[in-house]
């Protein structure tokens, strides 16, 4: 069988421990058999990031602008354990981070489902999907630890001289302190990015932050995303029958405790960070969780939403064989696959990613399972747990099957 084609590269960042593992066994097995594969490669694993003084994360985010699609592994944050582990000459800020930094977008989450799968939440009967402001907050803030009484004060000196200055605390004793910020035009870009995902995808959108608290700074968001819907979406939404409406986070979280799903839910970053996690669990599991990050000039990054999958790489280091779901970074292959055919106009490889995809979900339903899905199982469905190598094989044997039918075996 000829292999299909492509003829723009996609932006590949590769990443660390567990995840790396599936990402090379993932492309060796699944992929290349089919596919003419064409990437430019970054290496964003912890030790490489470290060499470059991260300059590799910045470049990858570049080519992402450049070439319109990227998919990425799972990538370590590092903390000070981290940089103990990996003999770090800095604490290096979060891949993802930097790259939602450059490409100023807004991550949108969504689980993965399965029939057999009941959620934890019991009402539950379609996605929710999360959509995470991708820039600011506590992911671009610097933060002061004093040890000793004084003041803390915030200070804006303005191109126009304007000087101005709020005393955040008086301290008498050790303390620490964070500054955080965002733009409007970051958020005017968020806000844009979910009433237009909204409309696409047909879903109810939510927002929810806490601007009774926070007065000006999640009282901003608010504003934005109560102008955008009267002055731009609120004929569409109407015309479409969907609904859009604000509510404070605590209330939402109980709202959505009690919803059927089916919507959008609009979170500023760190609230979508937490958020998207929790959801992810109560569908069933972190690695059945979507996610790709769009920029406001339509540039995508698919990714996993879960991490580097530590525990089972000190395992799989230590001789073992772990049994690791690979479900969402196979996903993020295909939906990066899915777009750059798009793009290109390439239906033969808009065609395999689909094939792909449905190939992880028949084999899941046949009951082959790796363990966070098999304790999920209710009693009396038949499955059996899998290793990550025996899984990706079963994925691989059914994908052979879509890709060379019988009659032409």
């Amino acid at each position: 069988m000829e292999k299909i084609k492509m003829t723009t590269p996609l932006v590949e960042m590769d990443g660390d421990e567990m995840t790396r593992i599936l990402w090379r066994t993932i492309k060796e097995d699944l992929i290349l058999p089919y596919v003419d594969l064409k990437t430019e490669y970054y290496d964003l694993g912890l030790p490489h990031r470290d060499e470059t003084r991260d300059q590799v994360t910045v470049d990858a985010a570049n080519a992402t602008e450049r070439l319109g699609v990227a998919v990425k592994c799972a990538t370590i944050t590092a903390n000070r354990q981290r940089q103990e582990e990996y003999h770090l000459s800095e604490i290096w800020p979060s891949p993802n981070g930097t790259i939602r930094a450059v490409l100023d977008g807004t991550a949108f989450r969504a689980p993965i489902l399965l029939p057999f799968l009941r959620p934890a939440v019991p009402g539950w009967e379609k996605p929710i999907t999360v959509a995470r402001h991708a820039y600011g907050d506590m992911y671009k803030a610097v933060e002061l630890v004093t040890s000793e009484p004084g003041i803390a004060t915030l200070n804006f000196k303005g191109q126009s001289g304007k000087d101005e200055t709020l005393v955040i605390a008086k301290t008498k004793g050790n303390a620490v302190f964070q500054g955080q910020h965002n733009t409007e035009t970051s958020i005017r870009a968020f806000v844009h990015s979910c009433f237009q995902y909204a409309l696409d995808t047909k879903q109810d959108l939510w927002f929810s932050a806490k601007d009774t608290i926070s007065k000006e700074y999640d009282g901003e968001f608010r504003r934005a995303f109560d102008e955008a819907f009267a002055n731009t979406y609120q004929a569409k939404f109407d015309e479409m029958n969907l609904h859009y409406f604000y509510t404070l986070i605590d209330d939402a979280v109980s709202r959505v405790m009690r919803s059927k799903g089916g919507f959008i839910w609009a979170l500023k970053n760190y609230d979508g960070d937490v958020m998207s996690d929790m959801v992810a669990a109560a569908f069933g599991s972190l690695a059945m969780m979507t996610s790709v990050l769009v920029s406001p000039d339509g540039s995508m990054e698919f990714e996993a939403s879960h991490g580097t999958v530590t525990r089972h790489f000190y395992r799989y280091r230590a001789g073992e064989k772990p049994s690791t779901n690979s479900t969402a970074t196979i996903f993020a292959w295909t939906g990066a696959l899915r777009r750059r055919g798009q793009l290109d106009g390439l239906p033969d490889l808009i065609s395999f990613a689909g094939k792909l995809e449905n190939a992880c979900l028949e084999t899941m339903k046949d009951g082959l399972l790796t363990g966070d899905l098999g304790v999920l199982v209710d009693e009396g469905h038949r499955c059996q747990i899998l290793n990550f190598e025996e899984s990706l094989e079963a994925i691989a044997k059914r994908l052979a099957t879509k890709m060379h039918p019988i009659s032409e075996r």
